[in-house]
């Protein structure tokens, strides 16, 4: 590629794809029992297994945006190496990330005017972001300029579809996205909500379902009513909050039924997870609509 992307912890991206493309991460950071931690630390593993048992044990885990210096830094230094910048933000309707990085984006366009620096708000998040960097980069691979690459998440981001469940509705509810009620009701009657994000970048409940596995194949029911055709040709990624053997069985599911050869699952990042909490499962995928 003939240009720089830059894009949020909050994509979810496997180590793997983030070495093989060549991509800057910003990490968003969290807290736990007063202690500062970085969400993604290039050739560092966070343990995240370990950071899932911590919230289960109850700590109090608390997130906050970039470090800016250390974003300003990062892209500062692409920019003196002659190299243009596209950023792909976490969706500004669920942190300040997008505004915050934009603002920085804007100061250091003014100082560098010979280099093209674009910001995409993806409206995104987890997976749904960590895919749009995915389809960004095979375009660029194939010879897309940095402009075409950008218009082409503008014009396509409301399809990349986002599908959730969580298993435990109180981490939702101290996340603020439930009340103290319904979480309540919820956990005690077994019911599990599906969620997407919207057009607007919210996380949005659509549907209560009664058990873990039918809210698991709730995803999968979605991806059949709205996919883009043909499915067996999607990349597809399952991000989930420490729950490997249901997310593998969530891939198996795509895979029979739609006959998709490449799913890829990672964790979701301390940053989400601390708001959905264990147990959360999400299905991202190209969609007629969101």
């Amino acid at each position: 590629m003939d240009f720089e992307i830059v894009t949020d912890s909050s994509s979810n991206l496997v180590e793997e794809m983030i070495d093989e493309f060549g991509l800057h991460i910003l990490p968003l950071t969290f807290m736990v029992d007063g202690k500062e931690y970085q969400s993604y630390l290039k050739g560092r593993h966070t343990d995240l297994k370990q950071f899932y048992t911590m919230m289960r044990e109850g700590k109090v885990i608390t997130t906050s945006l970039p470090n800016l210096a250390d974003s300003e830094a990062l892209m500062r230094g692409l920019l003196e190496q002659g190299r243009d910048i596209l950023y792909l933000g976490f969706s500004s309707g669920l942190s300040g990330t997008f505004e915050a990085t934009e603002l920085l984006i804007r100061d250091l366009a003014s100082e560098f005017p010979e280099r093209k620096l674009y910001a995409v708000d993806t409206l995104a998040a987890s997976g749904g972001e960590g895919l749009l960097v995915w389809h960004a980069v095979q375009r660029a691979r194939a010879g897309a300029t940095i402009g075409e690459v950008r218009d082409w998440v503008e014009e396509n981001k409301l399809h990349l579809a986002h599908w959730f469940t969580v298993d435990d509705l109180m981490f939702l509810f101290r996340g603020g996205r439930v009340s103290k009620t319904a979480a309540w009701a919820g956990t005690m009657l077994n019911i599990k909500p599906v969620m997407h994000v919207d057009d607007d970048g919210h996380l949005i409940p659509l549907e209560k379902v009664r058990g873990r596995k039918k809210s698991l194949n709730a995803l999968v029911d979605h991806m059949e009513k709205s996919a883009v055709q043909p499915i067996d040709n999607q990349m597809v990624f399952i991000t989930h909050g420490d729950c490997l053997e249901e997310a593998e069985y969530v891939a198996d599911q795509v895979k029979e039924r739609f006959g998709v050869k490449e799913v890829v699952i990672n964790y979701v990042d301390p940053v989400i997870g601390a708001h959905s909490g264990p147990g959360t499962m999400a299905l991202f995928f190209l969609a007629d609509k969101r």
